[in-house]
Formats: C-alpha cells, structure tokens, sequence
C-alpha cells in the first residue's frame, strides 16, 4: 500500500473477490514524513469499508534504500525488492497484489515486471494489469480513496528515484546487483524492526 492511487484500488479490487487483505507499507523516514504515513493509514482505513478490519505491516525501508543507492547500479534501484514476500509468508499469506498497469512507468514493463516476480517467494496477482490511468481513478473517486491519494506526501516510491530506470532489465544482472547487498541481514532487520498497525474503519488505528 504506497500512498498512490493505484494501490487502494488493487486491494478493492481483489478484497471484492473475498480475499481477506494485510497491507504492506514501506517507509523511508526522514525522507518520507510522518504525514506519509498517516496518510497511508485514512487509505486502508478507507478501504475497510469493502473488506474489514485489517493489518497493516509498516516495514522500515530506509536502510535498505540507502545501501542499494551506495553499492547497486542506479538503473535497478527500481526492481531490488524481496521484503514483501517474508512478510506475507510470516503471516500466512497466500500471494501479493500490487498495483502495477502494464506500461504505465518505467518499472511496469513485461521486463521488469518479470525481474520483479522473479524475487517474489508466493504468486503475484495484478488486478489492474490491463487498466489505463483514467479507468483507475474512475474507481479511485467511486470507492472514495482518490482524494487521499492524491494529498502531496512522497513514498518510498519516489525518493532515490533513478534518472534512467532499466525498462528491460534481465534477471541475472539484477541477481549480480543483489550480490553487492547483505540482502538477508537487510530484510532481517526491517522484518525485525516493522511497525503493525490495526486499521478499523469505525475506529483508529492502534
């Protein structure tokens, strides 16, 4: 759940199927605010309304983007991503929705879409994979998420942003890239160190 608009609406979509849904957030304080926080916590309290109470995982991401700027090739700083994966197995997940549309940034091509999956541990579902902008934030204002998203808070999604994302990037150099990184003491410790918050729609968050 990243704070954009893409990303409520894929957990609408996918908890109007009946899938019970725990969110997870990564957060890059102090390069993204507390206010961005806040922010992503009114969107699942929001979506709480179509699918109830709910958890949301809120993994320390700041570490982790910074020792991939200091020692990854810039070009992958978009697609070096395994946390998500731990943390719904952790919980007994059975799978990951994102919010990704084909062809909608550098990072959602079938390439790097690919590269993405490829790290993932469970099945990956895309229920927006073959909307445009429009149609999203068609269902965005209908479900009442798009003024929220909309508010100007960064995410974790657009600081370290590189210049020249690969928009084919191949595995086994992603992999090389990987290789640079403690990867297992990185995601032990943001696991270790993840905030969970309870989000119910006619309460507060605790």
């Amino acid at each position: 759940l990243s704070g954009g608009i893409d990303s409520p609406v894929a957990g609408y979509m996918i908890a109007k199927r009946g899938v019970e849904l725990e969110c997870v957030h990564f957060f890059s304080y102090p390069y993204t605010s507390e206010l961005a926080r806040d922010k992503v916590l009114e969107l699942a309290r929001l979506m709480t309304r179509y699918c109830g109470r709910m958890t949301v995982d809120i993994v320390g991401f700041t570490e982790i983007q910074e020792a991939i700027r200091d020692h990854c090739p810039e070009a992958y700083f978009t697609i070096i991503m395994r946390i998500a994966s731990r943390v719904a197995k952790d919980h007994g997940c059975q799978c990951l929705i994102t919010g990704e549309n084909l062809g909608q940034v550098a990072s959602q091509t079938m390439e790097a879409m690919a590269v993405t999956g490829a790290a993932a541990e469970l099945p990956v579902f895309h229920p927006l994979i073959g909307m445009d902008k429009e149609e999203i934030v068609s269902i965005a204002r209908r479900i009442g998420t798009l003024e929220t998203s909309i508010l100007p808070y960064e995410d974790c999604c657009t600081v370290f942003t590189p210049k020249h994302p690969k928009t084919r990037p191949v595995l086994s150099e992603a992999e090389a890239a990987e290789a640079a990184l403690d990867v297992e003491g990185l995601i032990a410790r943001a696991i270790e160190n993840t905030e969970k918050v309870t989000v119910r729609y006619h309460g507060t968050a605790v």
